[in-house]
């Protein structure tokens, strides 16, 4: 706490109000830019994001969608090995699927 306060009293002198004005006044301004270009650099952002990472097409994310859920199933027949019931309604909704 000692390391603070001597800190403070180091660079009390040299701080204006006026100064303290300045720096609110240009954060305020800052900050008003910014929520006023808030959409255009959502947009911007988003773009970016799609350059980068770019979205699958529809076919892409229904073979993703299926080989996700084949593995869930393999997963849940394999740990059903021991109860022929349940393992014979999986690979009959597999069968559907």
């Amino acid at each position: 706490m000692s390391t603070f306060i001597s800190l403070v009293h180091a660079t009390a002198p040299q701080f204006s109000l006026m100064a303290a004005l300045e720096i609110t006044a240009a954060l305020g301004a800052a900050l008003a830019l910014l929520l006023l270009f808030k959409p255009l650099l959502l947009g911007v952002a988003r773009a970016l994001q799609l350059v980068i990472k770019p979205k699958l097409t529809k076919e892409q994310r229904l073979q993703r969608r299926l080989m996700r859920d084949a593995m869930l199933l393999n997963r849940m027949l394999n740990s059903m090995e021991g109860s022929p019931s349940h393992a014979a309604e999986l690979r009959a909704l597999a069968a559907r699927g």
